[in-house]
């Protein structure tokens, strides 16, 4: 039953954090598109209110669940699917604190600062810069989520 619980957590984390990234870019991107200052700072808003909410507890629960299940089961983390995974979540995680989060950072600040109608070229290139890495970062989760699924006996 142990092992039950903690596949429903890992499983309830990688919807978390998948479906949350995914439908923040697809309504953030909408919300680019009206060029509408008062639109794009609540769309700010509810980026960072969304990762907190949903991507870090997403996280937390795929890890916590993941790794409770590799305790219960004894598999090595060396398993080539399971070090793949591991490893392209991690260059995921990267690419959002080092980039996006900064990104974010930026764009909440300039949200805050809009003066009537215009909310500047800065922020218009930080979302296409937004967007594209967040598409960057998604491909590696993608592939995590793939050997998850498979678990193929060798590497790529």
């Amino acid at each position: 039953m142990a092992y039950e619980i903690a596949k429903f957590l890992h499983i309830t984390g990688v919807v978390m954090l998948m479906g949350n990234i995914t439908v923040t870019a697809i309504w953030k991107y909408f919300a680019d598109r009206t060029g509408n200052a008062e639109v794009l700072g609540f769309a700010q808003k509810l980026v960072t209110y969304t990762d907190w909410s949903m991507t870090v507890w997403g996280v937390l629960l795929l890890m916590g669940g993941g790794y409770a299940m590799v305790f219960l089961v004894n598999w090595p983390l060396t398993l080539h699917w399971l070090l793949w995974s591991q490893i392209l979540f991690v260059v995921a995680g990267l690419i959002w604190l080092l980039i996006l989060v900064p990104i974010q950072i930026k764009q909440a600040r300039l949200a805050r600062a809009f003066a009537g109608l215009d909310v500047g070229d800065e922020y218009r290139q930080l979302s296409r810069q937004w967007l594209m890495w967040g598409l960057i970062s998604t491909v590696p989760l993608v592939m995590a989520t793939w050997f998850m699924i498979a678990k193929p006996a060798s590497g790529l």
